[in-house]
């Protein structure tokens, strides 16, 4: 069976800098689960498992736009610090989820004045290029159910695995900047998350934070 659009793959990867510098991994761990063509790997990834069979090893030099996009300068906003009254004190690594026109992300603080807040909605490793290596360890067809929903489903719980494939967010699209369980990125990232809001705001590019 090869990889294509619809089935569950399973794949043993590592993900780095193209410097070296390791990002991520499975190595000791439990292999990387997601339906193909479902939007959860970076693009160039899933184009590059297209078509490969259990065993298949790949070795891929991503460039940002193929794996979390190119730095975008109108992404990197300032609110009014009073946005946030009511919220404890607010710190640059904070964290918090927005609604986006491009869906759901997270955006970072990145510098607090004293009646400003710069935040940040580029992905942690946008305008980076990235170096997967792995193997293709399992292929299945998936289910009318986690077709449905959009992800794999543990045998034994319809929905229990979320948290696993939310271990290793640096394959995979945005994911909110990989909020949950974060390796590299995470979702999460190569910075840490401390907080998460809720606010009602929006911002010159449409980014609501919710």
């Amino acid at each position: 069976m090869k990889i294509k659009k619809d089935l569950v793959v399973s794949i043993h990867f590592g993900v780095t800098e193209v410097d070296g510098n390791t990002l991520d991994s499975t190595e000791n761990g439990a292999p990387l689960d997601f339906i193909q063509g479902a939007g959860y790997l970076v693009s160039g990834l899933e184009k590059e498992l297209e078509g490969k069979m259990v065993g298949d090893k790949f070795d891929v030099k991503l460039e940002a736009k193929d794996a979390y996009g190119e730095f975008r300068e109108d992404l990197v906003q300032q609110v009014p610090l009073d946005l946030f009254e009511g919220d404890e004190k607010v710190e640059v690594g904070m964290s918090f989820q927005a609604e986006t026109d491009q869906g759901q992300r997270t955006v970072e603080v990145t510098a607090v004045s004293d009646d400003m807040v710069s935040i940040d909605a580029n992905h942690p490793l946008a305008g980076m290029s990235l170096q997967f290596v792995g193997e293709v360890v399992a292929i299945r067809e998936a289910t009318e159910e986690e077709l449905a929903h959009g992800h794999i489903h543990e045998a034994d719980s319809s929905c229990s695995n979320h948290e696993t494939q939310n271990e290793h967010q640096c394959c995979g699209g945005d994911h909110s900047k990989h909020t949950t369980g974060e390796h590299c990125c995470s979702d999460e990232s190569t910075k840490e998350e401390k907080k998460k809001h809720i606010l009602a705001v929006e911002t010159a590019t449409n980014l609501r934070l919710m």
